[in-house]
């Protein structure tokens, strides 16, 4: 509920800025529902970046327990970049989430506030139903992007902690060490992903609805 509270009071903090960028937007023609489904896009990507980056963390991971004489410094490196690099893509999901939600709250109220506006009741009825079917479907698709946002820190705590102590440790039995946690980060991975996929499948069916409106 906290978090909610947050969100919310964030929203309003960003309203003045927002209504001028809305303001400059619709003299070019661009309304809230054509940035909504822009920014819906930019998340859908940043998931698709995101899943990407944890699997080559993974698989970087996956090499340097594999490796058998050589440079382990090079696969150290490699794997210390890539994680560097999924926990970037982590950020610009949840920074794109955020976007997503802030445009939907403008969008959602100034619809709300135009159903006052109707003298033809039917109308009205029929407009705020839509409101509702397509709340109610934005809210399920925000309810599965912040899942497969959650599943992000875990598994990037975990590949911090591999990468830190292969820092100070960097030699094959420190690599032995971390072999044995890679199936239990292998699954996480699996499931951060598969929930990622629901999120860009949802996301592409949300944007569909909204352009067919």
């Amino acid at each position: 509920m906290l978090k909610k509270i947050v969100l919310l009071a964030g929203l309003l903090a960003l309203s003045g800025c927002s209504n001028a960028y809305y303001a400059a937007m619709e003299k070019v023609g661009i309304h809230k529902r054509d940035i909504l489904i822009d920014r819906v896009e930019e998340a859908r990507d940043a998931q698709i970046e995101g899943q990407q980056e944890f699997k080559d963390a993974l698989d970087q991971l996956s090499q340097l327990i594999g490796f058998h004489g050589g440079d382990l410094q090079g696969r150290y490196e490699a794997l210390n970049s890539q994680y560097e690099d999924s926990k970037k893509a982590a950020a610009e999901v949840s920074a794109r989430i955020n976007k997503v939600e802030l445009v939907a709250f403008d969008l959602f109220n100034e619809w709300d506030d135009e159903l006052k506006q109707y003298q033809n009741k039917k109308l009205r009825a029929e407009s705020k139903q839509k409101l509702l079917d397509t709340k109610r479907q934005f809210d399920a698709l925000v309810k599965v992007m912040r899942r497969a946002e959650s599943k992000m820190p875990p598994v990037l705590r975990v590949l911090q902690d591999n990468v830190l102590y292969l820092k100070h440790n960097l030699n094959a039995k420190a690599v032995g060490a971390i072999s044995g946690e890679f199936s239990v980060l292998q699954q996480d991975v699996d499931r951060l992903v598969q929930d990622m996929n629901r999120a860009i499948a949802d996301s592409n069916q949300f944007i569909a609805t909204i352009k067919q409106q």
